[in-house]
């Protein structure tokens, strides 16, 4: 669910909270749908009221950005139940004659089905094919449904390969910095004036692990990943070295 307002926000609270109540005294794992970066900062906010029940978050893959939320505590139920997601592969019918296709372009012909967002978490997207992750219960469907992105006809299947295929190998940044603030250490790694660093702070679109940071003087520590919309993420590598100029040179994971 989009959160486009305060009614929002409490229904995804009530929502958490029913699912983290149902996963501890029945005994059992309930999931949420896949949740953006907004969504998964409402969960955050409430962590502490919900870790009673014990959870998981999982998008597919390991540096997804939409996740699952799975409640339910492993060691006490003694069971594990796998998160229900799978991963589709979109590829053209004719490679010859396919377009190339960005993100946009495959999550636009997926909502023109009718399929709900929260359904459906990462797209992995390359120049003419794509890897999509979604709910094994919508999976069929797409299959099924999905047969034209913008001009290009497509075919789709489950595949249970998209792991390996789907690597990331980020690029290494190193940066110099006069301290650690998120925002100084996100302004140098896009390149971006210290005005347009603080806009997307303004614009509520910086994310320090899966947590909206409103406070753009916030030190960040070694691992943290900081998700800028827009602009992608990256993990602060290693501990700072002080260059002989009296900055701070660190290294960060980059993912474009």
């Amino acid at each position: 669910m989009a959160l486009e307002n305060e009614k929002d926000i409490i229904q995804l609270k009530n929502r958490l909270q029913d699912l983290a109540d149902r996963a501890y005294v029945q005994n059992l794992y309930t999931f949420t749908g896949f949740l953006g970066l907004g969504e998964q900062d409402v969960f955050w906010q409430q962590e502490s009221k919900l870790r009673y029940a014990g959870y998981t978050l999982d998008g597919g893959f390991e540096s997804a950005e939409r996740v699952v939320i799975r409640f339910g505590n492993g060691e006490e139920l003694g069971y594990e139940v796998p998160f229900p997601i799978v991963c589709v592969h979109i590829v053209p019918l004719s490679v010859k004659f396919a377009e190339a296709l960005s993100h946009r372009d495959f999550l636009g012909a997926l909502m023109n089905l009718g399929v709900d967002r929260n359904t459906m978490g990462d797209i992995k997207a390359g120049e003419k094919e794509a890897y999509l992750f979604c709910l094994d219960s919508i999976a069929g469907f797409i299959c099924e449904n999905l047969s034209q992105v913008r001009h290009t006809h497509v075919k789709c299947e489950v595949t249970d390969t998209c792991q390996m295929t789907l690597q990331e190998e980020p690029e290494l940044v190193t940066v110099q910095v006069q301290s650690l603030r998120v925002d100084a250490v996100l302004a140098k790694v896009y390149s971006l004036s210290r005005e347009k660093s603080l806009d997307l702070f303004r614009a509520g679109k910086v994310f320090v692990g899966g947590r909206l940071c409103e406070n753009n003087s916030r030190l960040l520590k070694p691992g943290e990943t900081v998700n800028a919309r827009g602009y992608g993420k990256f993990t602060l590598q290693g501990e700072p070295r002080e260059t002989k100029k009296g900055k701070l040179s660190v290294e960060t994971a980059v993912y474009r």
